[in-house]
């Protein structure tokens, strides 16, 4: 069986943040109890712990590469609100995926409506479409489902 070691890193946080709303982490630090280079800690920072998912990282210059992870906390109407002006006028599903994490994991929509929306803004279901018109579509579909998550 083989282990993702950016699903062990990403975990390794999360777990640090489960009773607190802010960390600090000295990334090399962690890379070498990990056994992994530090550009792998960043990799996982910038694609998981981002502000579609309700994380504001910071790297504080000096002190061996200290790392503050936020997590966001909003009220429902706030996050939904903005989540909505987040998006723009185009999207991409890896964001949209991130933003429906975002959604779940502050129970602002069920495990239902997530799948729902997932598979609305697909890219399976604009074949055929160019990628710049793929996501106007997928950002205006999203938009008004979450509007309608809203009323």
């Amino acid at each position: 069986m083989t282990i993702n070691l950016s699903n062990v890193i990403a975990q390794m946080i999360t777990d640090m943040l489960e009773d607190k709303s802010e960390i600090e982490i000295q990334r090399n630090i962690l890379a070498q109890n990990i056994g992994c280079v530090p550009s792998q800690i960043n990799y996982v920072l910038s694609s998981r712990f981002t502000p579609e998912r309700g994380f504001i990282v910071e790297s504080k210059r000096g002190g061996g590469g200290c790392i503050r992870i936020t997590r966001v906390s909003y009220d429902e109407n706030s996050l939904l609100l903005h989540v909505v002006k987040s998006i723009g006028t185009a999207i991409d599903e890896n964001t949209v995926d991130g933003h429906i994490i975002n959604l779940l994991r502050h129970g602002l929509i069920n495990q239902r409506d997530a799948a729902i929306m997932s598979a609305a803004v697909s890219d399976s279901n604009y074949k055929g479409l160019p990628g710049d018109i793929r996501d106007i579509i997928r950002a205006a579909v999203f938009k008004q489902m979450l509007l309608s998550v809203m009323q």
